[in-house]
């Protein structure tokens, strides 16, 4: 997703780009139409996307079609079937078996009458559209088209659609995270012949249609998103290298602008290749070998699409040559190669069904950052650069907002979500553990989508320990749990406040000479010190390991 980065912003770390104030937000039907499993999307499972586009960069405006290829989970009811296409675009007509079907309009739902259909048979639909696009302003941080110049000032194009305006900004879907395309997508793109297009995938073919137009089809085989099917369009060059990788030889390609060729070549192998040694020791397998990986230029900061990973960073350490962490910590290593490819485990190989989870995407690949700096420079390192991020931490709202009506919990799904997870990684004090948990969610969800309880219950299962209520904790509140303690001579007492009822997280505290494992609970508890063990009781020693205040005073 659009990453989060703790300077003196964050991305969608304000309460207002997450469309909620402190009080509880209002919902409408149209969230509802957006969020939730309709009636008239709950028979039909999107099995795959054929989107054909044609924009036109000066008049802002695209013409397409896409065909969705659909399996009826049940009979179909009502007979009417949900499509998604936002305004100010218009649906021109819909198609099964070449029949057109009736449709109305409501907001940006299209409810199209379809003819009765069995349970398991699978169908075709065709829906054409046109008009005037929804531009983003500020992308990637808000949904849309961007038509920009590169630097000589030629013409750019490309769409973000994560979040709040989704796929149906820019063609017609079932606009909703938890139904992917089984058997994956193609997009092909009619462009201006003196322009390359680039998308997902692998290109299947480039076809030059002698009217001063070139054509562009690119597919994936794999299940994907809707929001990462997204079209590049510029003055692209490219260069190829391969990653001897965990299933074998990964084909990696570079799209890159024209005038920056000779700096890509120098600059991105390195960065990608470290990023891939890193994330496929601690988190499995690239998720999409038979999509190959890319990285794309583009003129905003960075996404995630799928095997088309979009590269802003302006070819600089840390976030355009800033860390977030204040460590020093973060200048080591490009912040969006590593953040938005780390999202290929979190985010694109494991989905979460509803925007509400979006926890699980954002906070995992935060912690991936963690995860890569300790790879390459080792475990104080990585707790600094953890402990760091915490300044942009907000706990403004929970994370986990409402479900059913397309909303996003607060900015701090992805710093807090990474300190929940360091915490309970801490917590274990067993990295071969902690690393099969990770890899065993991507191997156990493997190209599905999930719910934030299944991850939650997953972790707990695999470690033999219920993080129930430490995922409520610092998932559903946003009080930061408290650790009150006093030593005595030979013993330590100690326990939780300000913690929702039943808070458990464990606590193992050490260092070269002593470790003891606690786990405190509302009432105080007290435990005998061996010797050298109260030195551990240190307050800044303790909230650098955990994200949790320290209170030292007498039960």
């Amino acid at each position: 997703m659009k990453h989060l980065i703790i300077l003196t912003f964050c991305l969608f770390g304000t309460i207002t780009c997450f469309g909620q104030a402190k009080n509880k937000p209002a919902f409408t039907h149209a969230d509802t139409l957006r969020g939730s499993i309709t009636p008239e999307r709950s028979w039909w499972d999107v099995q795959r996307y054929d989107i054909t586009v044609k924009p036109d960069y000066n008049a802002k405006t695209i013409a397409g079609k896409n065909t969705i290829t659909y399996l009826t989970t049940a009979a179909n009811g009502k007979n009417q079937l949900q499509i998604d296409l936002r305004e100010p675009l218009a649906i021109d007509s819909v198609l099964l078996k070449g029949e057109r079907l009736k449709y109305t309009k409501e907001g940006n739902a299209w409810h199209v009458q379809v003819p009765s259909q069995k349970k398991a048979t699978q169908h075709e639909l065709t829906v054409y559209y046109h008009g005037k696009v929804h531009e983003a302003i500020r992308a990637p941080w808000d949904g849309g088209w961007s038509f920009v110049k590169d630097s000589l000032g030629r013409p750019w194009m490309t769409v973000t659609c994560q979040g709040a305006m989704g796929a149906s900004v820019w063609y017609p879907c079932k606009d909703h995270q938890s139904d992917e395309p089984n058997k994956g997508a193609s997009l092909t793109m009619i462009v201006p012949d003196t322009l390359v297009a680039v998308a997902n995938g692998r290109m299947e073919f480039k076809k030059d249609n002698n009217d001063g137009t070139t054509t562009y089809k690119w597919a994936v085989v794999n299940p994907i998103s809707n929001y990462c099917i997204i079209p590049y369009i510029g003055k692209y060059v490219n260069f190829n290298d391969t990653y001897m990788g965990e299933k074998g030889k990964l084909d990696i390609g570079y799209w890159v602008l024209d005038y920056n060729l000779a700096k890509a070549k120098t600059y991105m192998p390195f960065e990608v290749n470290h990023m891939l040694k890193a994330f496929e020791y601690w988190m499995g397998p690239y998720p999409f070998y038979e999509d190959s990986y890319k990285l794309v230029d583009v003129a905003h900061t960075g996404m995630e699409h799928q095997s088309a990973v979009a590269y802003g960073n302006n070819y600089k350490f840390g976030y355009r040559g800033r860390d977030g962490s204040g460590t020093g910590w973060g200048m080591k290593w490009d912040f969006i190669i590593v953040h938005e490819s780390g999202h290929e485990w979190f985010g694109n190989n494991l989905t979460t069904n509803d925007l509400a989870d979006m926890w699980v995407h954002e906070g995992f690949t935060n912690y991936s950052e963690t995860l890569y700096t300790e790879y390459r420079f080792g475990k104080d390192a990585a707790n600094a650069y953890n402990a760091g991020i915490r300044k942009g931490i907000k706990n403004d709202v929970p994370i986990i907002p409402a479900y059913n009506v397309n909303a996003q919990g607060s900015g701090d799904m992805y710093t807090k979500g990474s300190n929940m997870l360091h915490a309970i990684r801490h917590s274990l004090d067993d990295d071969t553990l902690f690393r099969q948990v990770i890899r065993g969610l991507q191997k156990t969800f493997y190209h599905q989508t999930v719910t934030s309880k299944q991850v939650e219950e997953y972790i707990s299962k695999q470690t033999k320990y219920n993080y129930g209520k430490v995922f409520d904790q610092y998932l559903r509140t946003t009080q930061i749990p408290n650790l009150e303690f006093y030593v005595d001579k030979d013993q330590v007492s100690y326990r939780w406040t300000n913690c929702v009822k039943g808070f458990d997280l464990p606590l193992i505290l050490k260092d070269e000479t002593a470790k003891i494992k606690i786990i405190p609970s509302e009432q105080w508890k007290t435990t005998k010190l061996k010797p050298n063990e109260a030195a551990l009781f240190n307050n800044d020693k303790i909230i650098a390991m955990y994200y949790i205040t320290v209170k030292q005073g007498k039960p």
